[in-house]
């Protein structure tokens, strides 16, 4: 049996009959095929059929469990690339740029895919990485108010009815307690995500009550509370650090690399400040990180910063924060992966569980992808990443 086919057999016990069972394996198969684009017509195509009927019931209304094919994504990525010393759980979101009003969750609004407003849906997502590899493992669709406080719009959409409205640091919330009741995610586990997430008291605090220890992005405004009880903006903590450098003859900065980017290595200078622990577990630290570049952009005198709150036992040392700081850009990978090799954008379908469906079988076969190569890195059998037949 190849790798692909005990992929698709890892999620057989999720359907009731044979036909969509069947249909869904022939779909992910077409995601990993090398077509151009990857929605129910050419999927159909790819798999012989005359129409897309068969591949667009199966993700509007074929009786399977879309929520277990998650769950089993999910487990499958951590058993296969999971990694205790460089594992870490990444939250973000991504755009998918769409027409008209009637696609579920669609509306105006900024996505980092264009870096602009966009008539758009966002998906929220989990991502695992490690040093073996990385790979999305759960998915939220964001509904903006426009669609949870108009349940007509919603019921056309097939929303289900009570639906109400959550913020994307409650979708990375709910994610983040489906892994750790399934115990994947356990006191220990690393869990980094940008600003929208690192501002969220409700975040913070949920991952600090489990004991998950965290580096969140924020802002250089945000207010921090120091060890004096003195609230001050991260912007100034950064620059009374170094009038204190200065003073005392002392760089508390420490060079570091966070790993290869698209122009090379990306090395920071980096220097971590104490910060007020109250709410946090016994023994635990709270840190303001602070990432400077090493040289300023051309045409500018000032070094730039980035700003990170962290919480983890006292005994973490600062490698160890810059390495989870680092790990972020993988979930941006992931999207870029899943995008170009697994059709996670190109699907044409409009109602709320065709949406979820569509992601979780993009996920699923992206994840083929990730464990496929990291077997082959580790030396293990060569996967079948060449463009895969139908059947």
């Amino acid at each position: 049996m190849s790798r692909l086919d005990t992929v698709t057999e890892l999620i057989g016990r999720r359907f009731t009959r044979s036909e969509p069972r069947a249909r869904a394996g022939v779909y992910v198969r077409g995601l990993l095929a090398g077509l151009e684009r990857k929605n129910g017509w050419t999927l159909a195509e790819h798999a012989g059929a005359l129409s897309p009927d068969g591949m667009q019931r199966l993700l509007r209304t074929a009786d399977w469990d879309v929520e277990g094919v998650r769950d089993d994504v999910r487990g499958y990525v951590v058993e296969e690339l999971g990694d205790q010393a460089s594992g870490v759980f990444v939250v973000d979101e991504t755009g998918f740029i769409k027409k008209g009003v009637r696609s579920a969750g669609v509306q105006r609004q900024y996505t980092g895919t264009t870096g602009k407003i966009d008539n758009c849906q966002l998906g929220v997502f989990l991502a695992y990485a490690s040093a073996k590899g990385r790979a999305l493992i759960d998915r939220e669709l964001y509904l903006p108010t426009s669609w949870t406080e108009d349940p007509d719009r919603c019921a056309r959409a097939g929303i289900p009815e009570g639906t109400g409205f959550a913020t994307k640091p409650q979708l990375g919330i709910a994610m983040l307690a489906r892994a750790w009741r399934a115990g994947q995610l356990t006191s220990g586990s690393w869990t980094t995500a940008d600003e929208a997430y690192g501002q969220n008291p409700t975040f913070r605090n949920w991952l600090a009550d489990h004991e998950i220890p965290f580096v969140l992005a924020t802002r250089n405004d945000d207010m921090l509370t120091s060890p004096d009880g003195h609230r001050r903006q991260a912007k100034v903590l950064a620059t009374i650090a170094g009038a204190r450098d200065r003073d005392t003859g002392r760089d508390g900065w420490e060079r570091r690399s966070i790993g290869a980017g698209a122009h090379g290595e990306r090395i920071y200078d980096w220097t971590a400040l104490a910060l007020d622990t109250a709410g946090l577990p016994d023994g635990w630290g709270h840190w303001l990180l602070v990432r400077r570049q090493t040289d300023p952009s051309p045409g500018k005198t000032v070094r730039e910063l980035a700003f990170y709150r962290c919480a983890a036992p006292t005994t973490t040392p600062l490698r160890e924060l810059v390495r989870v700081a680092g790990a972020r850009w993988a979930i941006e990978e992931c999207f870029q992966t899943a995008k170009n090799e697994a059709g996670l954008d190109h699907y044409q379908v409009r109602s709320f569980r065709a949406w979820y469906a569509h992601i979780t079988l993009a996920m699923l076969a992206a994840a083929y992808l990730a464990t496929t190569r990291a077997a082959e890195h580790a030396g293990g059998e060569k996967g079948d990443l060449e463009p895969v037949p139908a059947g």
